[in-house]
């Protein structure tokens, strides 16, 4: 029973920003922290900052002697089942820290070698150098230090996809970043009958593994750094080739200093250069967000057919009465072809007393390709979509209506997207008009632009450019 199943709405996992769990069980993907550290948008920042504030908070507790309250701090990223994420089969029952996880853990950040060195800073070194903490741990932690902000998300996608929302249900513990300790709240959030509550997760924030990995860095980066040690020091280990070069072997290192986390403290406490390098990698070069198809792929549910999407649009008549159809589609198009660049849609408010239709705003969190070029080059934070499912040209007043939308602290660029357009060249001349009045800068896209679109998507999704995009971008600035 899928969430979305449950309450009837009719998406494929490829059309929804969140990840569309199986009520019944868990769904095997993670919360990775190192790739919610690049995030672009308020969101996203806010996340990043619960995560180093609560750890922050725990390490000073322990720094400054006060071992009960970081105890405190830690059992409360207790087991939670309203995130449906990990490795659980059957019924859900979370992999967090629980009150005897939570003191192994304290007596871990306070007795290792690790801790007294001063290399543990973020949450996912722990899953590096302490002793039993895995990345579903990890995983089912930040769920519950973020489950402010999730809980925020969850909201609003109810309110988006039109789910019902529960008045006064119990929050569970939210880390509450003015007073430094956890609290409970009572507030709206879908409740899926026996089921229970449900707390949503982006789809954009999940990995298929964590992108630290205790025995990867042990043996691509500690390891090496040994066998070099030894070969330097010209000891019993090292072996000499027929070619006259010298090696040692990281079986021979293995044996002599063993490889459990222990050992890998042991070797990192004496090498921390090679751990903060290690650190910088990472945090430089993050792991991708799960791909639709994959994600599609864990939840046995097929991705979109492109051409049966395209027969959709082409089968919509023009016109008011089925102008909410027709955005629908286009909704459900741009966040598939978009994804993971933009995210998180949301509806604008109607404006002018009602009298023009609401848009689209999805937020830029492009890593590479189109977007990412767009950010970094001009304001958008936002990227604005107006649909018109007219049967003429759109004019000047379509043109301002999406310019109206923007401004320097929201973002400066949108996409103006209608079935068809006659005159191209005026159109285009409008755009370039609103662009030179440094009013913004607007994309307009019809019928045969999106078919376009889903044409290429197959060849340029993994790249995530869109050579039809680029041009338009091109035509429109030159």
């Amino acid at each position: 029973m899928r969430f979305s199943e449950f309450f009837k709405v009719y998406k494929s996992q490829a059309f929804l920003d969140f990840v569309d769990i199986d009520l019944e069980t868990d769904l095997a993907v993670f919360i990775d922290p190192v790739p919610l550290k690049t995030l672009n948008s308020p969101w996203g920042a806010d996340i990043a900052y619960y995560l180093k504030h609560y750890f922050s908070t725990v390490l000073d507790s322990i720094k400054s002697g006060r071992d009960s309250h970081a105890q405190s701090l830690l059992i409360g990223l207790s087991e939670s089942n309203e995130f449906h994420l990990g490795f659980s089969k059957g019924k859900p029952r979370g992999h967090a820290f629980g009150q005897k996880s939570a003191s192994l853990v304290w007596e871990a950040l306070t007795k290792t070698k690790a801790a007294k060195s001063g290399l543990l800073e973020d949450l996912e070194d722990t899953a590096l150098l302490i002793h039993g903490i895995g990345p579903d741990m990890i995983s089912d932690a930040i769920c519950n230090i973020i489950r402010g902000p999730l809980i925020k998300y969850t909201q609003d996608m109810c309110v988006y996809y039109g789910i019902p929302l529960k008045p006064n249900i119990p929050s569970g513990l939210i880390w509450d970043i003015e007073n430094k300790t956890w609290k409970q709240e009572y507030v709206s959030l879908p409740v899926a009958g026996k089921y229970g509550k449900v707390i949503l997760v982006p789809k954009l924030v999940t990995r298929h593994k964590m992108n630290v990995d205790a025995g990867g860095f042990y043996t691509h980066y500690i390891l090496p750094a040994m066998a070099q040690e030894h070969i330097d020091g010209n000891s019993s280990l090292v072996h000499v080739l027929k070619n006259g070069s010298k090696k040692v072997y990281k079986t021979d290192l293995r044996e002599k200093y063993g490889e459990d986390k222990l050992s890998i403290v042991e070797q990192t406490v004496i090498r921390p250069n090679i751990f903060k390098e290690y650190k910088k990698e990472k945090n430089n070069k993050p792991t991708p967000p799960i791909s639709s198809e994959s994600l599609s792929e864990l939840e046995n549910q097929n991705m979109p057919n492109t051409q049966e999407l395209i027969g959709k649009l082409k089968n919509i008549p023009t016109g008011k009465k089925n102008a909410t159809e027709y955005e629908d589609l286009i909704e459900e198009i741009l966040s598939m072809l978009f994804y993971p660049s933009l995210c998180k849609p949301s509806r604008e408010q109607n404006i002018h007393s009602g009298r023009k239709r609401v848009d689209i705003r999805y937020i830029n969190e492009a890593q590479k390709g189109f977007f990412r070029w767009l950010q970094d080059n001009y304001t958008c934070q936002y990227i604005f979509v107006e649909c018109k499912n007219y049967g003429k040209d759109v004019e000047n007043p379509e043109v301002d209506q999406l310019s109206g939308r923007f401004g320097p602290s929201r973002g400066m660029v949108g996409l103006l997207v209608c079935r068809s357009i006659k005159n191209k060249e005026r159109l285009l001349e409008r755009c370039r008009d609103t662009c030179k009045d440094n009013r913004g800068y607007i994309i307009h896209l019809d019928d045969d632009d999106i078919i376009k679109l889903l044409n290429d998507y197959e060849r340029n999704r993994l790249n995530h450019s869109f050579p039809s995009l680029e041009r338009k971008w091109s035509e429109l600035i030159n």
